[in-house]
């Protein structure tokens, strides 16, 4: 099976008429027969997980998808693996209307609040000669480490890591990592906020 795929990798008309049996041209969206008949071979549903009906799944074979144990994700959010996995620990929210486009790691009793996205996709642009849309894309891994909380309409960048118990306010825009127990506001967001072992309280850095 491995020598199989690797042969159609490897082989450009292969993987394109492949590529095309799974995704109509120029869309994100699997096939009927994908998402019914052969997604749910590949991809990871843990016991008491919820994808709301109206949630986007753009979700793909070749890439993992996984939701964790009593993970939800909720109304007219959009998930999409084309490009790189997305992965979803045990009893985390997503909430309405986010957007989380692989290569994602979200890790466990984190709560995404509404109309966030996370990318971990970027389109080159640098050859002046071809449209954007034509340019290769660049990939960078978002992590979301344990028991995050990331607020409304905030934006998450790629190659992202946000540290363990972090809060992200409502409409930042992250650009750099943040450590474990911090939190962190504004465009681009800064910590304004972290965590004292010492005195047990939230300090100002």
């Amino acid at each position: 099976m491995k020598s199989v795929l690797q042969f159609a990798k490897n082989n450009p008309k292969i993987k394109k008429i492949i590529h095309w049996l799974l995704i109509p041209t120029n869309e994100a969206r699997p096939r009927l027969w994908v998402s019914w008949f052969v997604n749910p071979f590949f991809h990871k549903r843990k016991k008491g997980s919820k994808i709301r009906w109206s949630t986007r799944m753009d979700v793909l074979p070749f890439n993992e998808f996984m939701l964790g144990r009593n993970a939800v994700i909720e109304d007219f959010t959009t998930i999409n693996n084309g490009v790189g996995a997305v992965t979803i620990g045990d009893n985390t929210l997503i909430g309405m209307g986010n957007v989380v486009i692989g290569p994602v790691s979200i890790g466990d009793d984190v709560i995404i609040a509404q109309n966030v996205v996370m990318s971990g996709l970027n389109h080159e642009y640098q050859n002046i000669n071809l449209p954007i849309l034509k340019q290769p894309v660049s990939t960078a891994l978002i992590t979301i480490e344990n028991e995050c909380w990331i607020g409304a309409n905030a934006v998450i960048t790629a190659g992202i890591t946000i540290g363990k118990h972090s809060v992200v306010a409502a409409g930042s825009i992250v650009t750099k990592s943040i450590p474990p127990y911090s939190v962190v506001a504004g465009n681009p967001a800064r910590i304004i906020k972290l965590y004292n072992p010492e005195s047990g309280n939230w300090e100002k850095p």
